[in-house]
């Protein structure tokens, strides 16, 4: 890992903790509010028992509440609401939780980037997508890379591109793999080979489920189920034109594994991309494109003017080689 890279993560760290310690006692007696503590206050909101986060920690129960109430009394809020038998997050709690993860995460890849032998590349290649079938490309250079390298391990994040540009933005992955419309303007990019498709999961008893592809007047009335990114529906009302009023939108989805659990349901037609849900004869399920079709490219991403570190700098010359392009 690069002193720069390094600089950054460590200046990120002090800046995000800065922002929580809205009060500093003294340093007598006082607890800095280190990673060792965060992973503790993360330890008792995932177990929410102060009992069973002791156990998992190794640590006494009454060590474990001391710092957890050094923290509380150091930040000014409450993180935890006490019952009996157990606890939960206040919305100060949440908050912290949310970037406790962030910090603790960091902290972990920089600490890994570091304990890598001097000769041997190894490390963390951290990896955001939405949902596609082209993730397949992406597989095969990794496994590719692995094997002239077995100390390089893999960590993927599945979201919508709004997740994964956020996550991207905090120094959290190294890569995106978003699809197109994106806002790509921060980053360097390099365009992957091939499309996916939209159309409409339904369930093989539909009425729509007889036609070949779907078109904006067969839609009139049907309870929709639309991914939540708000680029997808600005698509849909385009491609719908002025029949874009008549459509009935019946539930949001993050992740299309539910949504086709929704639509085996009758909850609704699930708008979505091809080839992401099993859809033979056994499943029930089908799939039908848009008309006129709809297909989308994919453009894998990384933060500009940034130094990767040797393992996310190898995978991408690894990517480079293999789709670069005539």
């Amino acid at each position: 890992m690069s002193n720069c890279s390094f600089v950054y993560h460590f200046m990120l760290y002090r800046h995000m903790t800065f922002c929580y310690a809205m009060r500093r006692r003294n340093a007598e007696g006082g607890v800095a509010m280190d990673v060792r503590v965060l992973r503790y206050f993360l330890a008792v909101a995932q177990e929410e028992s102060f009992s069973r986060a002791a156990q998992a920690l190794y640590l006494s129960q009454p060590t474990l509440s001391r710092q957890i109430r050094d923290l509380e009394k150091e930040l000014g809020v409450a993180l935890f609401v006490r019952a009996s038998h157990n606890v939960r997050l206040t919305r100060e709690g949440m908050r912290l939780r949310q970037r406790a993860q962030e910090i603790v995460g960091l902290m972990d890849r920089t600490q890994s980037e570091f304990s890598s032998a001097p000769h041997a590349l190894s490390g963390e290649v951290c990896i955001g997508s939405g949902e596609t079938h082209l993730m397949r490309q992406i597989a095969r250079v990794a496994i590719d890379l692995r094997r002239e390298h077995p100390g390089i391990r893999y960590h993927l994040f599945s979201g919508n591109a709004d997740d994964v540009t956020e996550r991207l933005d905090k120094g959290l992955l190294d890569f995106g793999l978003l699809i197109e419309p994106a806002d790509v303007r921060r980053y360097d990019l390099l365009r992957m080979p091939g499309w996916d498709t939209w159309g409409l999961l339904l369930p093989r008893t539909h009425p729509l489920a007889s036609r070949d592809s779907i078109r904006p007047e067969d839609l009139d009335g049907q309870p929709l189920i639309l991914s939540r990114q708000s680029r997808t529906t600005a698509s849909l009302a385009e491609w719908a034109g002025r029949r874009s009023d008549r459509l009935y939108v019946a539930a949001t989805y993050n992740l299309v594994y539910n949504a086709a659990v929704m639509v085996e349901q009758g909850m609704g037609i699930a708008l979505c991309l091809d080839h992401l849900v099993d859809t033979q004869e056994h499943s029930g399920l089908c799939f039908r494109p848009l008309c006129p079709q709809q297909r989308v490219g994919l453009s894998l991403v990384w933060k500009k003017n940034q130094l990767l570190s040797p393992a996310a700098d190898a995978f991408l010359r690894k990517v480079r080689e293999a789709f670069a392009r005539p």
